[in-house]
């Protein structure tokens, strides 16, 4: 049976699914109730410095994008970072780890950019036991709006001075974690190298509106009639968190640097994705928010089940396996040459493979009088349009082309040889062959 426990950069849990710093993780009462759930570690929401405690809105927080079936796509939240006293999260962390010594417990953190106030708060949180910290340097609103969290994630030197003042005045892990409100994230990510970083986690939430109140006329979460731009999160933002990954994975400045992966992870395929790409586990927040603690009993199965068909004993068996097969366009094989195939036993002639190629692509599909539809080789550049919007499930494939074969569109002869084209159907050869 696939074990599931993860080592990452020394920090142990009995699985790679942590709960983000948010909501979920805000007080004592919904961490214990996560660990008796299964999760395997939680980061604590943001604890900021000493003083007046912060002020969050009392009123709507969070504006949602639905799917089609009102599924949760995405969650944009206003809210700030705890607003509960300091040293009432301390005790309760102290509590939890003594509690949970098994589990992997991380303190999120935000003080401003000076080396007294982080002085003075990280022996605070090593007393408490914690294996780590993460550094917030990615909220889009509000704290940035006051010199921190996304106002230091989008200065590369600032991150490396706020590193090193940790790895100075703390002795255990530090994790910093990335905005995705930049332009190119693997300077940050290089940056936190430099200043000793034994981590990075990505991505933070995302710059956004997610809609206008056409009343009103101000934008959602509606506050007094006044709204404002929020964090977006949620399987909305996974291909941009991917993406984010894989960059930081390969490039050569924070090549095999740790990554824990946070963005839209909402199933163990999902986790498992991530994991290809180069993370030592997971972070999920807006999965937990829309279905609760126990959702994690599914990615737990889920994951198990998947490494156990695979052969894989431990995530490290496929942690990067994708890394390698991640590139540049200019470095894609251009000889490869594929075909879309119309499985006709499936079809049930909607026809918006038809529509899609027809109206947007390049009018590879054709129909005759009683809606069959077939694919136009001539035409067919393998775009996969009529795939994605495909109803059924593998109704249409992508076959790739035998070697000798001619590419119809340049007359080039296909080079490689290629699965699938030799058995299938629709090669003549096969055909005559059977």
């Amino acid at each position: 049976m696939a074990d599931l426990t993860t080592d990452f950069i020394g920090i142990k849990s009995p699985n790679p699914f942590w709960l983000a710093s948010a909501p979920p993780t805000d007080k004592e009462y919904n961490v214990r109730r996560a660990f008796e759930a299964g999760w395997g570690g939680v980061v604590w929401k943001t604890l900021g410095e000493e003083g007046p405690p912060v002020v969050n809105v009392n009123g709507p927080r969070y504006g949602v994008i639905y799917g089609a079936d009102r599924r949760v796509l995405g969650i944009n939240n206003i809210e700030l970072i705890t607003d509960r006293d300091l040293h009432t999260n301390l005790e309760e962390i102290k509590r939890v780890k003594a509690d949970y010594p098994d589990r992997a417990i991380i303190v999120s953190i935000m003080v401003p950019c000076e080396e007294e106030a982080w002085k003075a708060i990280l022996p605070l949180v090593e007393d408490t036991g914690a294996d780590g910290i993460e550094l917030n340097f990615g909220c889009p609103h509000g704290m940035s709006e006051r010199g921190m969290g996304a106002a230091v994630g989008q200065v590369p030197e600032y991150i490396e001075m706020v590193t090193r003042w940790c790895k100075k005045y703390y002795s255990k892990p530090v994790i910093v974690k990335l905005t995705p409100n930049i332009t190119d994230v693997r300077q940050p990510a290089a940056a936190a190298r430099r200043g000793g970083a034994d981590a990075v986690s990505l991505i933070n939430t995302i710059n956004s509106i997610t809609s206008v109140n056409l009343d009103s006329m101000s934008p959602e979460p509606s506050i007094d009639g006044k709204g404002t731009h929020g964090g977006y999160c949620g399987p909305a933002v996974k291909p941009i968190a991917m993406s984010m990954v894989s960059e930081i994975a390969r490039f050569e400045e924070t090549k095999g640097m740790p990554i824990s992966g946070i963005g839209g992870v909402t199933t163990w395929r999902d986790a498992a994705e991530f994991i290809t790409l180069g993370c030592g586990n997971v972070q999920v927040c807006t999965a937990v928010m829309t279905y609760g603690f126990k959702i994690v009993q599914e990615m737990i199965s889920g994951l198990s089940q998947w490494m156990d068909e695979k052969g894989h004993t431990s995530i490290q068996d496929f942690m990067g396996a994708a890394v390698p097969n991640t590139t540049d366009w200019q470095y894609l094989n251009l000889n490869y040459i594929a075909k879309a195939v119309i499985n006709q036993d499936d079809c049930i002639s909607c026809g918006r493979c038809y529509a899609a190629c027809e109206d947007t692509s390049h009018q590879a599909i054709a129909m005759s009088q009683d809606r069959t539809f077939t694919v136009i080789d001539e035409e067919c550049v393998a775009c996969n349009l009529c795939v994605d919007v495909c109803p059924v499930e593998d109704c249409i494939t992508m076959v790739a082309l035998a070697p000798g074969t001619t590419d119809p569109r340049t007359g080039k002869v296909v080079q490689k040889e290629y699965a699938n084209w030799t058995t299938h159907p629709n090669n003549p050869a096969a055909t005559a062959a059977v």
